[in-house]
């Protein structure tokens, strides 16, 4: 919940229970109702490399959906402002790194997840013609790979913090010899702590938005192989991990510039190592 913002004297939630995003009636009701003054838009379908690259068609449509009805419901209200978060995915696969927000759309995309890419980027381009067109006031925020409390640990469609953690707890508990990793292990990947998105929102409020895109992240990498292994230490798994080299890798690295958020004043607070530990503590209280 916002509280430090000064600009903040209510935070009214709204979630798929009291609001169908996938109709623009719902979506422009809610709104016309609420008339809030700023909109933060974390709605989405979201998955891991597997559920991206299985449910190409469901991940390009029904993003697209929820992003066009939000977009086109605050056309009338040009005093309410948006924070649209996206997703580092949006980058080609060729960018340089540290990705800089200068390198969107200047190259192919990453085969896997570039439905869902391409729904994130159109997002982006409608908030520019609504803001050109009819002086919005919108932030478009694309962080990198998130974790934490109230995730997605499901085996098949998570991303790979939640998927991995889950997998480590279970072989844990069947005494398991092994555990098999997708991939190589060698790709380099940067994670944030959940909380550490909310509070760079937060601190975002009350900044002027003189960008219109800004990459959120902690500003480190780690592999996949690295990963796993602190996974290791913090679920007490005593078994060996293999790479299964006939699943794919993905990018090789996806480590955000986050150079201008860090001049405004905002710097990621949670290290991974703590952050998987928060994140693993509240699995074993609330999913198992």
């Amino acid at each position: 919940m916002l509280t430090k913002s000064k600009q903040v004297k209510e935070v009214i939630p709204s979630t798929r229970e009291d609001t169908n995003l996938f109709s623009l009636s719902e979506t422009t009701k809610t709104i016309s109702e609420i008339k809030p003054n700023l909109i933060i838009n974390a709605a989405a379908k979201v998955g891991g490399i597997v559920a991206n690259n299985t449910y190409r068609t469901e991940f390009i449509l029904e993003n697209l959906k929820i992003n066009i009805n939000i977009l086109e419901s605050i056309i009338k209200f040009p005093d309410i402002k948006l924070i649209n978060l996206g997703s580092s995915c949006i980058y080609p696969l060729s960018a340089s790194v540290p990705i800089n927000e200068d390198s969107l759309m200047s190259g192919k995309l990453e085969p896997t997840n570039s439905p869902y890419a391409m729904a994130k980027i159109a997002a982006i381009e409608m908030g520019k013609a609504i803001k050109q067109q009819y002086g919005h006031e919108i932030l478009n925020l694309m962080p990198t790979n998130l974790y934490g409390p109230f995730d997605n640990f499901h085996p098949e469609n998570s991303h790979v913090i939640p998927g991995m953690m889950q997998k480590f707890y279970h072989a844990t508990k069947q005494n398991n010899e092994n555990i098999a990793i997708w991939g190589s292990g060698k790709p380099l990947r940067e994670f944030l702590y959940v909380e550490d998105l909310a509070d760079a929102v937060e601190f975002l409020i009350d900044k002027k938005w003189d960008e219109q895109l800004l990459n959120i992240g902690s500003g480190e990498e780690i592999s996949i192989k690295e990963l796993a292994e602190l996974m290791k230490n913090i679920t007490g798994f005593s078994g060996e991990i293999l790479f299964d080299n006939s699943k794919p890798d993905g990018n090789p690295r996806k480590l955000l510039d986050v150079d201008k958020i860090n001049k405004m004043g905002w710097k990621s607070s949670t290290d991974l190592k703590s952050g998987l530990k928060k994140t693993y503590d509240w699995y074993l209280k609330n999913i198992i």
